[in-house]
């Protein structure tokens, strides 16, 4: 079977492309690598077929539908600091995207359309864990903070009420928090690892203190990319049309507990200097997976393995560039 991943050479989409490959489909991988990387999508052979381009040219995006079965739609400006300093991108990507790609999948004959969405649409969710049902809100419109989660719940409403009316067989899954080795530089995990790099001189020090945002008790749940991606992909085969699912995992921790555990990972004992907490941020967020896990989901990955790993393999790329050329890539 052909499909189509657009957002195909980033984080997810390429762990995501490289799973269909597995499965033995034919994979159009689109994307105009803004933020995305080919060469994730190195190794993958006669199974995958890159085309450059972007989500906001709807010629683009008929040409690479063409023939495709099945349409995940990944491509988004993801990274916090884009949020604030690039709205508009985030937005005209974010909504143009999910209209280009429904209308493509609509004309080429597309059978299933697959919605990439974020657990941020919850903000502030009034239950921990968080089940598919929480309301999804937009606190302030006047905070360029929410131009990702809007233009998520643009998509999913053009996906449960454009492409589906129109008959697309459609599934969504809210991704929590994924990440690992190569997911860019500008998420907490990168971050905080850049940081204690910096400030150990090189991991020569044994023990730094490490200002942060806020006082550390803001939680997350943090789930690794492979399982993220097979989470993804068995919403996106197995879920019935028409439905939402969380891909991530259920155990929360406290950001202060995730930088320690950074720390510890890199060999440096860190003490936490509170800081303040920027507008817009979310104090809890845990997701119940009830639902995927009813279609044979279970995360294998634990914590410290995947945080050991990821910090290692950024603590390695830090220390072998130029970390202030490196921190402000993408």
């Amino acid at each position: 079977m052909k499909v189509l991943v657009t957002g195909g050479s980033g984080f997810v989409g390429a762990a995501l492309c490289a799973d269909l490959v597995q499965q033995g489909h034919h994979v159009v991988a689109f994307d105009n690598n803004s933020r995305g990387h080919a060469r994730r999508l190195a190794g993958l052979g006669d199974g995958i077929e890159f085309i450059q381009g972007d989500v906001r040219d709807a010629d683009q995006v008929r040409a690479a539908t063409r023939g495709c079965e099945v349409v995940w739609h990944l491509a988004y400006i993801n990274g916090t600091r884009f949020f604030y300093e690039r709205p508009d991108e985030v937005l005209e990507v974010g909504i143009k995207g999910a209209l280009n790609t429904i209308d493509a999948a609509l004309s080429e004959g597309v059978r299933r359309y697959v919605l990439a969405s974020t657990s941020e649409t919850y903000v502030e969710p009034s239950k921990v864990p968080t089940d598919e049902s929480e309301m999804l809100k937009i606190p302030d419109v006047t905070n360029p903070r929410f131009s990702y989660g809007g233009g998520k719940i643009t998509s999913e409403l053009l996906t449960l009420h454009l492409a589906a009316k129109r008959g697309l067989e459609t599934v969504i899954f809210r991704p929590h928090n994924f990440y690992g080795p190569d997911m860019g530089v500008e998420h907490v995990i990168p971050e905080i690892t850049r940081r204690i790099v910096e400030m150990s001189d090189g991991l020569k020090l044994r023990a730094v203190d490490l200002p942060i945002q806020g006082d550390g008790s803001d939680t997350r749940s943090f789930c690794f990319i492979s399982d993220g991606s097979r989470g993804a992909l068995i919403a996106g085969d197995r879920g019935a049309s028409g439905e939402i699912y969380h891909v991530g995992t259920d155990h929360e921790v406290k950001i202060a507990d995730l930088v320690r555990l950074i720390g510890e990972s890199l060999g440096v004992t860190v003490t936490l200097v509170p800081g303040v907490k920027p507008p817009g941020g979310t104090s809890r967020r845990c997701p119940d997976i009830t639902k995927l896990r009813g279609l044979g989901f279970e995360p294998g990955v634990s914590l410290e393995d995947g945080v050991g790993q990821t910090a290692k393999w950024y603590a390695d790329d830090f220390l072998g560039s130029n970390i202030a050329e490196v921190a402000h890539r993408d």
